[in-house]
């Protein structure tokens, strides 16, 4: 997403198409966009980027925003699916989608209607599983009544633990993987940002209430605690972050992303940082102690959350 929305100027198309393929090449199979991006473009760069190993990688994208703007407000009619579906395949240059997402849950369009959709575009072989994003319990079980739900992604990472309630448990119960993104808490767990931060007006960040000034200082115990734990560790707080949330179910997929070679590195180095069952109940009693300020969504992307 980062490489075309969200945190600023888009990449530039060939760096962007390097860095992909460079990820490739470090073992990188899981690749994760949406229609939304752009809207459109981050599908056409990761298209053109895995195109010469298309066979080999997972290619993950999503429906559900009217006209593919997340400010138009959710669209998930079935008709849109398919035209969603059919576009995404020419941007993505390739015959199948392996993993199709609701990118939200849309209020106005029955849950089993959108699962029938996906159903028959994987009866069509153009979809190869279908996916959930920021869905709540009943529309997971909704959709998962109609046809599998192969994965549910969510933000989840030691600065947003809210999974662990419900989520969770439900998708143990329901042989569902979970895909956290934002894994890092929008970069927030790397330690390289602090109360003096400023985010231009194309970051995200710039709207979100947990990264203001006040509350950026208050969530800085966070950063100290995996700060510590990376220097006993001699690894980098944003490893330490990762391997924690690796650690928490054997069917956890994060995706963390970014836009610089040096940043992908050192975020797979969190696959070989081992954190005992003692570092595991250490992080957890302190993660019991220090309540996060500031809420995770301003109140217009909150609304679009089904939970």
């Amino acid at each position: 997403m980062g490489l075309s929305f969200g945190y600023g100027p888009a990449t530039d198309r060939g760096d962007a198409v390097k860095l992909i393929r460079a990820a490739f090449d470090r073992g990188v199979t899981f690749f994760d966009t949406a229609e939304a991006y752009g809207p459109g473009h981050n599908e056409e760069v990761l298209g053109e980027a895995v195109e010469p190993f298309r066979d080999e990688v997972v290619i993950a994208t999503k429906f559900g925003f009217r006209d593919g703007k997340p400010a138009d407000g959710a669209d998930s009619r079935p008709d849109r699916i398919r035209q969603v579906a059919e576009e995404s395949l020419r941007r993505l240059r390739t015959d199948r989608i392996d993993l199709f997402y609701q990118h939200r849950v849309d209020p106005d369009v029955p849950m089993e209607d959108v699962a029938g959709a996906v159903k028959e575009l994987v009866d069509a072989g153009s979809v190869g599983h279908f996916g959930l994003s920021e869905a709540g319990p009943d529309a997971i079980r909704r959709a998962h009544a109609v046809h599998p739900v192969a994965a549910l992604q969510s933000e989840y990472s030691m600065f947003w633990r809210e999974p662990e309630k419900q989520i969770l448990p439900l998708l143990e119960e329901l042989g569902i993987g979970f895909v956290p993104f934002s894994p890092l808490g929008k970069g927030f767990l790397t330690g390289k940002i602090d109360a003096s931060a400023t985010f231009g007006q194309d970051d995200f960040r710039s709207i979100v209430p947990r990264f203001q000034a006040d509350a950026l200082a208050a969530n800085q115990a966070l950063v100290d605690l995996v700060s510590s734990i990376a220097a006993e560790k001699k690894r980098t707080p944003a490893q330490v972050a990762l391997a924690w949330l690796l650690a928490q179910r054997p069917w956890i997929v994060p995706i963390p992303g970014t836009t610089k070679l040096h940043r992908l590195e050192e975020n797979l180095g969190g696959v070989d940082v081992e954190l005992t069952s003692e570092d595991l109940a250490r992080i957890a009693r302190a993660l019991d102690r220090i309540e996060v300020q500031g809420d995770r969504y301003p109140a217009s992307h909150q609304r679009l959350i089904n939970r």
